[in-house]
């Protein structure tokens, strides 16, 4: 330090540190297809507002191989931390810098992420993790000393986070091991398409654990992760549409659950979109349908905003708005498996109203089920218990709920997906199209009435005339005949129907009794 000038010293120490200063990092990171942690940072958040802490922080040296470490070798210890503003509305948030040892997590750089992820907690503000790297820096982490601390207590922090403010993680390089593990506590994790990658493990490891040869592609990709696991939330062009995603999925949710989540112009839905719902659904009720048509005739235009759309696509979970506020709508999408319920669907829905009840947003459930996926696989997957998630969580939820049965509401998918008095919703109506049963008719026929059947003289006859003589029992008049319903109404009305019943449920549900700590999730 100068002697004469301590002022410009601390100036120059974070000239030192900035993108201007160290140009050929931050070449080889935009050869990548990457912006660096900075610039990702100056892109998410409102211009000017981002007040950065642990600029000056430096590598804490514990094993042979650092001990001899400086700033200059791992500037701000790898990753970018602070708060700023989006829309107008506080953040926490840090980035990790790829530029500096692969984005590793050292221990500075652990202690300024717990920093901001603790005011996060103190004071209700959403937390933004910006994944660029391979997790614990392995260079520190040789030495019992330090490590025996475990994770410092950043997942119990981040479990404490859940439900309070919504948790972001994004995977914008690569990022298997620790940014995976805090993506799993996380609420939505989108992923940069060619760039981003995630798994508990990368290859190195994999290989040397298990002997078993893999690249990242295989362990982590965009792809597999959106498609196959659905742990990522959705897949990104590039980093710039990465971070307006994460814009995008906060507009919908208010700062911390004790806030209001934010409101818009209401934006009703087209002349075109109401007259197209009568048309929508086919008379064949074997035919699939667009089930993304009927989301759009009831809530407000262009605002849906999908998660999980490549992932157990039998059905759809999107944030969407009503008159201007924001709710959440699950639906059976009958071009997927005839909209049945497996384990995935039951998994990606469950989490989806865990996050709606936690943000006070209302829920809107679509039915077209035939029921919960049967036969041996299935069971092998647990359905029985998985199909318990998603009737678990409606069932806690304390926003107002409405559920609109469209065609089937079969067997116990039709309760999963809070039909008739499954649940105390504030408005469950059929349109004229539905069909209310315990099970298939054609199936029920086959099962019940086999021996009747064999027994006849014309066995395809007396098949038809029972099936023909039930269906005549499932129509949507009947239903509504003994009030396990609140009505049958004509599609263009839904919209307002529902509008309505949330208006009136201004304030949530909420009961103490029966004297419990919490309910036990079906795992």
């Amino acid at each position: 330090m100068t002697d004469d000038d301590p002022f410009e010293y601390v100036a120059e120490a974070k000239r030192s540190l900035s993108d201007e200063a160290r140009e050929d990092a931050v070449e080889s990171q935009h050869g990548l297809g990457k912006l660096t942690a900075r610039e990702r940072i100056d892109y998410l958040l409102d211009d000017g507002t981002f007040d950065e802490i642990g600029r000056l922080a430096a590598p804490m040296p514990t094993t042979p191989e650092t001990v001899d470490w400086e700033r200059d070798d791992a500037p701000a210890d790898g990753v970018v931390t602070g708060f700023g503003e989006i829309d107008g509305r506080p953040v926490a948030l840090f980035a990790t810098d790829f530029t500096v040892k692969g984005g590793s997590i050292g221990h500075a750089g652990g202690r300024k992420m717990k920093r901001v992820a603790e005011r996060a907690l103190d004071r209700g503000l959403p937390l933004i993790m910006l994944h660029d790297g391979g997790g614990h820096r392995i260079q520190e982490g040789l030495d019992a000393a330090p490590f025996a601390r475990g994770d410092n207590g950043f997942s119990k922090l981040q479990t404490t986070l859940s439900g309070w403010v919504p948790v972001v993680s994004a995977m914008m390089g690569p990022a298997f091991a620790a940014p995976t593990n805090f993506a799993a506590l996380s609420d939505f994790v989108p992923i940069v398409d060619g760039t981003g990658t995630m798994g508990v493990a990368g290859p190195s490891l994999v290989k040397a654990a298990l002997g078993v040869d893999g690249d990242k592609d295989d362990l982590g990709s965009a792809r597999f992760q959106t498609t196959e696991t659905g742990m990522a939330d959705l897949a990104c062009e590039d980093d710039r549409a990465c971070l307006d995603a994460i814009r995008t999925f906060l507009s919908y949710l208010p700062r911390n659950a004790r806030r209001e989540p934010p409101t818009a112009d209401p934006k009703p839905p087209t002349d075109e979109a109401l007259e197209r719902l009568r048309e929508v659904i086919p008379a064949n009720t074997r035919k699939g349908y667009d089930i993304y048509a009927i989301v759009d005739g009831i809530v407000d235009r262009d605002s849906t905003f999908e998660l999980k759309p490549t992932h157990a696509r039998n059905i759809v979970t999107a944030f969407a708005r009503l008159d201007g506020d924001p709710i959440g709508v699950i639906a059976n999408n009958p071009r997927i498996k005839a909209g049945t319920i497996d384990t995935a669907a039951s998994e990606k829905a469950a989490h989806f109203a865990a996050i709606c009840d936690a943000y006070e947003l209302p829920i809107v459930t679509l039915t077209d089920v035939p029921g919960i996926l049967p036969g041996p696989d299935s069971e092998r997957e647990g359905i029985a218990r998985h199909s318990a998630k998603l009737p678990f969580e409606l069932a806690r939820a304390t926003v107002p709920i409405a559920n609109v049965v469209l065609r089937r509401g079969y067997g116990f998918g039709y309760v999963a997906m809070g039909g008739g008095r499954s649940l105390d919703s504030e408005l469950t109506v059929l349109w004229p199209t539905a069909e209310i049963a315990a099970m298939g008719i054609e199936g029920a026929v086959d099962i019940a009435y086999e021996r009747e059947i064999e027994a006849a003289s014309d066995s395809d006859a007396r098949r038809r005339e029972l099936i023909d003589k039930f269906e005549d029992r499932t129509d949507a008049v009947r239903a509504a005949a003994r009030v396990g319903t609140d009505g049958v109404v004509q599609p263009e009305q839904t919209r307002e129907r529902i509008r309505r019943a949330f208006d009136r449920a201004s304030d949530a549900s909420d009961s103490d009794w029966p004297p419990k700590k919490r309910p036990i999730t079906p795992i």
